[in-house]
């Protein structure tokens, strides 16, 4: 990896007339700004359809694409809607604040009259080929969607014993009574990754490299868990033996039950991993390089006996270690990741990141504690990433605010800040992230926008208000810009080709 810097940025938060971040003008746009900014990389979080609760983390299939993310404005371009099929649906009334309830009852209207119109005068051929080619998942998960909808948002575990247990005949009957929604929900995944490979294509020929997200985990109510109950840890009657947790620790001595079903990695090894070689192959699709969430659970996991109501009585598990990665690049050459190696670490989880070579992250406000924390610039090593906060983390000039005076003060000697003001404090933060000897930087656009407590992505342990903040049109100024740029080309994190800037180009006429 070449030393550059990047943006984290998730696509819902993207600016749009449409509730949402989606693939709209907008997308485009943040991808101009990156490139005027001199940034290679645009890492996003993770895109697939989320369920209940809506984080990005708990997907309900590890395969398909989250059809909020479709752009109303590029169907409109291509013929399949107008703004009259748009004007005065409510998608939300707050610009800066995602309104899910609003996106549930009004997002498939739209999509399904451009379905409608399709039928009529789209590129069926196109839309037939791409159902054969990617007929492993999308079938199943248009099966999925469809039935939950008609069992009222059930969780597939309280559907009927037939379709719970995908009995052939009952699936058959399904096929033929949601013909129709299946079809539906095809087109919507067809459109989700003809928008994203064009945004994608536009993104490259402007020298900015996607870095996307994989969820360690599925969610337990999911289309992969429904449709491949043999890649999980289930009986045979489909009922889950064990989820994922966390063990209890000071902060919870109940442990964590995160509720997620767990892997059967024997029953994987023995197949080659091919559901995982899939799952990768179908991210790298989307992506340039993927960022690996929980990179320890490769290594160690924690389990428990499903229907326990804490996690006290799990039990700590061997992960597959390197014999998945090595089974991956077999099949799919060179693995461009990265480790998030975030939390507790043990001997078996930094041999594993030693092992598999990938960059770890190295996450600044986790390191202004004390001199010799592993976060702390004078710790890093060139093969890792540094960001200021991740998605996870308060906004840098939230938390300059929140910590002690102590653990302030200690910020400002590190970094040699003389600043008082806040706003100063959180760049020359950001300049420390740059200065680092880590070969990528990476910084939360809500950093370098000094946005607080308002603009956080995701308050860990809680289940309201997170995954809402969305960005205004007017905060991504040329002045802004100019100021990364400045940052990028002082700590030598410059793309490949930079475009020249107004003044460069006005001196060489």
């Amino acid at each position: 990896m070449s030393r550059e810097s990047g943006i984290l940025m998730p696509v819902f938060s993207l600016a749009s007339k449409f509730g949402i971040g989606c693939f709209s003008r907008e997308a485009y746009d943040f991808v101009d700004f990156l490139e005027k900014s001199y940034q290679g990389f645009w890492q996003i979080l993770p895109i697939g359809p989320t369920g209940f609760g809506n984080s990005p983390y708990q997907p309900i299939s590890a395969f398909a694409g989250n059809p909020y993310f479709i752009s109303p404005e590029k169907l409109i371009e291509e013929g399949l809607l107008t703004w009259d099929d748009i004007n005065g649906i409510d998608f939300g009334s707050d610009q800066e604040k995602v309104d899910y309830g609003k996106l549930y009852e009004n997002r498939p209207l739209i999509l399904k009259k451009a379905y409608e119109n399709f039928l009529k005068k789209g590129d069926m051929k196109a839309f037939k080929e791409y159902r054969k080619t990617h007929e492993y998942w999308l079938e199943d998960y248009a099966l999925y969607v469809s039935i939950k909808a008609a069992q009222d948002g059930k969780s597939w575990l309280d559907w009927p014993e037939d379709i719970r247990k995908r009995d052939p005949k009952a699936l058959d009957k399904a096929r033929g009574e949601f013909k129709d929604e299946i079809e539906f929900i095809c087109f919507e995944q067809f459109k989700f990754d003809e928008q994203w490979k064009k945004l994608h294509k536009y993104a490259l020929e402007h020298k900015v490299k996607i870095i996307g997200d994989l969820p360690f985990y599925v969610a337990m109510d999911s289309a992969d868990s429904w449709s491949h109950p043999e890649v999980f840890q289930m009986d045979k009657d489909l009922v889950p033996k064990a989820v994922a947790g966390c063990p209890p620790d000071a902060f919870s001595k109940d442990g964590q039950l995160w509720g997620n079903p767990v892997y059967d990695w024997d029953y994987l090894k023995k197949n080659d991993y091919s559901w995982w070689v899939k799952r990768i192959e179908r991210n790298y699709e989307w992506f340039d390089v993927i960022r690996i969430d929980h990179f320890h659970g490769f290594a160690e996991y924690y389990e428990v006996p499903y229907g326990d109501k804490d996690a006290r009585g799990g039990k700590q598990m061997k992960g597959p270690g390197m014999d998945l990665f090595k089974a991956l690049e077999k099949q799919l050459g060179k693995l461009n990741m990265i480790a998030e190696d975030l939390g507790t670490t043990t001997e078996e989880n930094i041999k594993l990141l030693e092992d598999s070579g990938f960059p770890g992250m190295k996450v600044l406000q986790y390191g202004f504690t004390s001199w010799d924390s592993i976060y702390v610039n004078h710790r890093h090593t060139r093969n890792s990433v540094v960001y200021t906060g991740t998605h996870d983390n308060t906004p840098t000039f939230a938390w300059v605010q929140e910590i002690s005076d102590g653990e302030r003060d200690f910020t400002r000697r590190y970094i040699n800040s003389l600043h008082t003001n806040y706003g100063a404090l959180v760049w020359d933060i950001i300049r420390e992230a740059y200065r680092s000897v880590a070969d990528l930087c990476i910084v939360p656009l809500v950093d370098y926008l000094c946005k607080g407590k308002e603009a956080r992505i995701n308050t860990p342990g809680t289940a309201d208000g997170n995954w809402m903040w969305r960005l205004l049109p007017n905060y991504l100024s040329e002045d802004l810009a100019r100021s990364i740029r400045l940052m990028a080309e002082t700590y030598s994190r410059i793309p490949a080709a930079p475009p020249k800037n107004e003044s460069e180009e006005e001196s060489e006429e």
